[in-house]
């Protein structure tokens, strides 16, 4: 099982967008996925096909306590995959969390019941975390409860700068709260080839984070920007767009490089 935090505190980057499109490839190519939606926005609740505003138990309830996360997972019947909704009620949590022991670990206590309670000890392939866009306390919550993580980003003049913070926090997490944490890869979206400037960025990520950095790129894509309105992954909307097929690809990436992370614990060739 692989928990992947999918963050950026910059808006507009892509992020529940990935988290949506990812988790429906992820679960087209049979493996088992769960969404933990952590935006009190909720919209990768309402993109999975889960109308927010009539939810009764959401992750919220998860983080302060109240429920468990098997109370709490719905199922995204167009995706098929499970999701942990949020609203915005999830905006209450940061703050009664504040005083709260062991505030920063409630995530990963929760997910580790979640574990524990599967007679497998393996009940998701993947578990896909939908992050805020801020440096808050709900994020802190995620990095500190996912293996790895993952930077989808735009190829602008100010994302260097605004990754530069993140990995900041990526580093604190992981001398206080998770020394395993490590960064999966950065992600280029809504890419425009023709961009002057969108390319060189992606050079400048390529030359400083080298491998990191993932060979698919996500481009600017009309369908993915409609799909969300009908409630359905873009995988299901127009599986033959761009879109569709650069997420499929970043599916099998991620697949792929997981498989040579074992082989290489393994010692094999």
């Amino acid at each position: 099982m692989r928990i992947l935090a999918i963050t950026n505190q910059k808006g507009g980057v892509g992020k529940t967008t990935t988290c949506v499109n990812l988790a429906a490839s992820l679960a087209a190519t049979k493996r088992r996925v769960l969404l933990i939606d952590l935006d009190p926005q909720g919209n990768a609740t309402t993109g999975s096909g889960i109308e927010k505003t009539s939810l009764k138990h959401t992750v919220y309830h998860v983080l302060i306590g109240q429920k468990t996360f098997k109370e709490v997972i719905q199922t995204s019947e167009k995706g098929k995959f499970d999701v942990a909704p949020a609203n915005r009620e999830l905006a209450g949590a940061e703050v009664e969390l504040v005083n709260e022991i062991a505030r920063e670990t409630r995530l990963k206590q929760a997910l580790a019941e979640l574990v524990k309670a599967d007679p497998s000890g393996k009940p998701y392939d993947y578990i896909l975390i939908d992050c805020p866009p801020a440096l808050n306390l709900i994020t802190v919550n995620a990095l500190t409860a996912a293996d790895a993580v993952m930077i989808p980003m735009q190829c602008e003049y100010y994302a260097l700068e605004g990754l530069s913070d993140l990995v900041n926090t990526i580093k604190k997490v992981r001398a206080h709260l998770n020394p395993t944490l490590e960064i999966e890869g950065l992600l280029r979206t809504l890419f425009d080839n023709r961009n002057m400037l969108a390319q060189q960025v992606s050079v400048e990520l390529s030359q400083h984070f080298g491998d990191k950095v993932y060979r698919t790129v996500i481009p600017r894509n009309i369908r993915l920007a409609e799909a969300p309105s009908y409630g359905v992954p873009v995988l299901f909307y127009d599986k033959s767009s761009k879109g569709a097929k650069a997420y499929l690809a970043l599916a099998g990436e991620i697949i792929n490089r997981k498989v040579g992370k074992v082989r290489a614990v393994n010692g094999e060739a």
